[in-house]
């Protein structure tokens, strides 16, 4: 268990499905990539299957030491950690970017990108209808996901989801803040970056680049 409380066991059983393969063709062969909020390295042990040197920032040393040995861990807050080194792609996954402090995890991004480097990132898709989402379970891998509540006022949103695997289940309530392209545009402006395109609209998945 992590210091949070977040489940690692469920963590590490949760599938990666077709990100690593949309961020592999986004940043190139042997692209140099940090993964901020890498947790159990879902994403991370993927990509560095797929030929990538991979850098995974988390403060939880449970996260870390779940995670592949194959990539390199570094423990700190994703919203202030500052390495001496730059990137080609800095990931920001999960729910990062409609967290409060989307702002300080794009500075992250930004400060440790190459010139020319792209930022590739999540967002909860901007069509999807959080109202008809309750009390629907979804399986990824073994792990059964219910959302089970859900109030959207304006583009603030309170919600929860019930993850369980075997006998074990974890809830996760969060508020978050939906991002439309327009939101994201602006936010990646205030970081140095700009918003290039859509990776996957449907699962929210982007490409910025550092501006000049």
């Amino acid at each position: 268990m992590a210091r949070d409380g977040s489940p690692v066991e469920i963590y590490r059983a949760l599938p990666a499905d077709l990100e690593p393969q949309l961020i592999h063709a986004a940043a190139g062969e042997g692209a140099r990539i940090l993964d901020v909020g890498c947790g159990a390295g879902r994403i991370a042990t993927p990509l560095v299957e797929l030929g990538h040197p991979v850098t995974g920032v988390d403060d939880s040393p449970e996260m870390l030491a779940a995670m592949d040995a194959r990539v390199e861990p570094v423990l700190g807050d994703a919203r202030t950690v500052r390495l001496d080194r730059r990137f080609d792609a800095v990931l920001l996954a999960s729910h990062l970017l409609n967290d409060r402090d989307a702002g300080a995890f794009l500075a992250t991004a930004s400060a440790h990108l190459e010139d020319g480097g792209l930022i590739i990132a999540e967002v909860y898709p901007p069509t999807m209808d959080w109202a008809a989402a309750v009390g629907r379970t979804s399986m990824l891998g073994p792990v059964e996901v219910t959302v089970i509540r859900a109030r959207v006022d304006g583009l603030d949103l309170d919600a929860e989801v019930r993850y369980r695997m075997g006998d074990r289940s974890w809830h996760q309530p969060f508020a978050a803040r939906i991002r439309d392209e327009s939101d994201l545009r602006e936010l990646l402006a205030d970081a140095g970056s700009e918003f290039d395109h859509w990776l996957d609209a449907r699962r929210g998945w982007f490409v910025a680049r550092r501006g000049d």
